[in-house]
């Protein structure tokens, strides 16, 4: 079994180490037998997003993501939407997760077009969300409980229909208002953390795995990972959220 991996734009999003997302699908997958081509897709580049089994798309500032739409628009965009439709894989972090979105509006209440590929879209808030943060994934992302750090003003508002990715426990995810952190449509998983958030989640990574697996080949069922260190690192985080309570998060 392999996975065909594209890490979009690893040139221009790679807030936070970001990056280190890639390394951990890598490294599950091999440490199981399995292989792991990844493929980096820097600004300028085409390739056809449709064939790959997993995308990664990072987090970036706001100038940034004025770049990347300027290149999607030359047809990585629509390329990228196909590849959603059809149930390709999608991780997205922050800017990268903003990005699928319908728009985003500025304080000014002038309105940017995004790719359009979810419904939802993001607003301007005049504080910033910022600091560790954890939420509980819904039952059809594996319902762990992810821990991570956010940084955003953006405020992002689901349309209806569109399920978040999970609840958050502590910290602001979505919007600080009504709870959702992330979305969950189709096969993509979009999200706020930051940490990178796989490496120290290790039952979300492989949610993300098992889903993109099971689209290529019909069935999977990962054999499990001794994970010490990555138990260690999310109790660390944990404890630090809930200093009385982190156990029952574990």
């Amino acid at each position: 079994m392999e996975l065909n991996i594209c890490h979009l734009y690893p040139d221009v999003l790679n807030l936070y180490g970001d990056s280190g997302n890639i390394r951990a699908l890598e490294n599950r997958l091999r440490w199981r037998g399995m292989d792991a081509r990844v493929t980096p897709l820097p600004l300028g580049e085409t390739d056809d997003l449709t064939g790959y089994d997993l995308i990664f798309i990072g987090g970036g500032q706001d100038f940034e993501q004025e770049l990347l739409l300027a290149d999607l628009a030359r047809g990585k965009g629509e390329d990228l939407r196909s590849a959603i439709e059809d149930g390709v894989c999608v991780l997205a972090v922050c800017g990268g997760y903003q990005m699928l979105g319908e728009f985003y509006q500025n304080q000014a209440g002038r309105r940017c077009g995004f790719l359009g590929a979810i419904d939802f879209h993001t607003e301007a808030g005049t504080d910033r969300m910022i600091g560790n943060f954890a939420f509980r994934c819904g039952a059809v992302s594996g319902g762990s409980t992810v821990v991570g750090f956010e940084n955003h003003s953006g405020k992002t508002y689901l349309g209806p229909g569109v399920e978040p990715l999970g609840r958050v426990l502590k910290g602001y995810g979505n919007n600080g208002e009504d709870g959702g952190e992330g979305v969950r449509w189709k096969n993509v998983f979009g999200t706020y953390s930051h940490g990178p958030v796989l490496p120290k989640n290790p039952a979300f990574c492989d949610c993300i795995l098992e889903a993109a697996l099971k689209r290529k080949y019909g069935a999977c069922s990962l054999a499990p990972l001794p994970d010490s260190a990555e138990r260690a690192a999310r109790a660390a985080a944990l404890k630090e959220l809930f200093p009385l309570r982190w156990r029952q998060y574990v």
